[in-house]
């Protein structure tokens, strides 16, 4: 005895059906890719980013070199010269520790010319442009994410 081939009960929906699981709906559609952001010019001139990266370098530079070519200084004299890094200056106190000791000065001073150079070079700049790209932008800082 042959039994009459399985009929859905369901009208054809415009799709195949499953063979594992044949009362599973299709599965959905593949989504479309989300819309791409529009591209923007970069924010302000070439030339205004370029003069900020080359200010930061130099202001990073600066400070580097402040600190560490004093520290520097004080190896080649502690190497080189170690009759005037014994020497006493006053009551005691070698000349070695006197350079050693104005090594935290020495540092802070670059630290404070760091912030000199950012406050009247570095701030302005990155401000005027940040400025303009929320001009350009809107108040949200960009157009992608």
């Amino acid at each position: 005895m042959t039994h009459p081939p399985h009929q859905s009960p369901e009208p054809h929906l415009g799709h195949e059906p499953h063979l594992t699981y044949p009362w599973q709906p299709p599965p959905a559609p593949p989504q479309p890719p989300p819309p791409r952001l529009p591209r923007h010019p970069a924010p302000g001139r070439h030339s205004d980013l370029r003069i900020l990266r080359r200010a930061y370098r130099v202001q990073r530079r600066v400070a580097a070199l402040t600190a560490l070519g004093y520290f520097t200084l004080f190896l080649a004299l502690s190497a080189f010269a170690p009759a005037l890094m014994t020497g006493t200056v006053t009551g005691g106190l070698s000349t070695g520790l006197l350079i050693g000791l104005c090594q935290l000065p020495v540092t802070g001073l670059a630290v404070l010319l760091y912030e000199h150079t950012a406050r009247r070079g570095l701030d302005p700049l990155a401000h005027r442009l940040r400025r303009q790209a929320e001009l350009t932008y809107g108040a949200g800082g960009g157009g992608r994410p």
